[in-house]
């Protein structure tokens, strides 16, 4: 039996929960944490081998550089600085973030490394399209965890009105992950009934459809002002993304993916509807969006670009 093993860049408050919820599930045999920071990195690595012994799954727990991450089956990426997202706009870390990637991609692939990329850093579409160029990796091996987390926060919120179990809810946020993404509501269904059949038959699902955008959209500022942080929600859909790719789930999952002409869209990464399976992402899956949907969604990755095109103009930073 092939032992899969994952590095995590940066130990944050999110890259020690992706660790915990990879170690905890059993998603990976071992880990191989790096963090610029020495003593995080120590501490990091001594309190998730405290917690082996009680875990259901023996995994092997060490600290390392970006040297170490060649035989890396998938590296999770989670450099960030929270305190720069105060404002309540992802865009905040932007010059922070894609100067660290920019800094130590190479150092990365130098290693020999050839696996797969799941990026949580923010601003994500635009980080997972630095990672996606500067590492050479294949289309569909490198993307973000995009309105994955965002989707979740939908699909929640359909599910605390109705009393449906998420599971049962068919939802996405689609585009950028940030303040110009969008609800698919077209695509909006329970267990294969549209919610345009059931929206004027039980009052239960009569949404406020403008009022739920909006708080999957703002969902990350409510729990980052309670804690300085948000750390569940997302190391569980950067987890489940290794997952699927490890196990070939063929699972569809919303992820920040790269457009080569769905949607009418090219060469801009945003969050859409993809296959994830042993090839990573393997296809993207185009929704039936309505003509005012779509115009939306050109407007959202019309804004990435925006972004990108920033990001370009930031020079690396020196990582060690």
């Amino acid at each position: 039996m092939k032992t899969r093993k994952v590095g995590i860049i940066g130990l944050g408050h999110v890259g020690a929960h992706v660790a915990y919820s990879l170690a905890i599930q059993g998603i990976a045999a071992e880990l191989v944490l790096v963090d610029p920071k020495e003593s995080k990195l120590a501490a990091e690595v001594q309190d998730l081998r405290d917690a082996i012994l009680y875990c259901p799954h023996d995994v092997k727990i060490n600290g390392g550089t970006y040297a170490d991450l060649g035989d890396c089956d998938a590296i999770v990426n989670c450099i960030g600085d929270i305190d720069l997202v105060a404002s309540g706009d992802r865009l905040d870390e932007l010059t922070f973030t894609a100067a660290q990637v920019k800094g130590y991609i190479h150092k990365v692939m130098a290693s020999g490394f050839n696996g797969f990329i799941v990026n949580i850093t923010n601003p994500c579409d635009v980080i997972t399209n630095i990672l996606y160029r500067e590492s050479g990796l294949p289309k569909g091996h490198v993307i973000g965890t995009g309105t994955g987390l965002d989707t979740s926060r939908l699909v929640s919120a359909l599910s605390l009105q109705t009393g449906v179990s998420p599971q049962s809810i068919s939802a996405y946020m689609i585009g950028e992950h940030g303040a110009s993404q969008m609800a698919a509501w077209s695509c909006v269904n329970f267990n294969g009934i549209p919610l345009s059949s059931l929206e004027h038959e039980d009052p239960k699902f009569a949404f406020d459809k403008p009022e739920l955008q909006k708080r999957a959209i703002g969902g990350g500022w409510v729990t980052y002002s309670g804690k300085h942080c948000t750390e569940y929600g997302i190391c569980s859909t950067a987890a489940r993304m290794v997952r699927c790719i490890f196990n070939d789930e063929q699972r569809i999952m919303p992820a920040s993916m790269l457009l080569d002409g769905e949607y009418g869209e090219k060469d801009v990464f945003v969050g859409v509807p993809v296959l994830l399976g042993k090839n990573g992402a393997e296809r993207v899956l185009e929704l039936p969006l309505t003509a005012e949907e779509l115009a939306n969604f050109h407007k959202c990755c019309d804004d990435v670009r925006k972004n990108i095109k920033t990001a370009e103009g930031i020079a690396p930073a020196e990582c060690k």
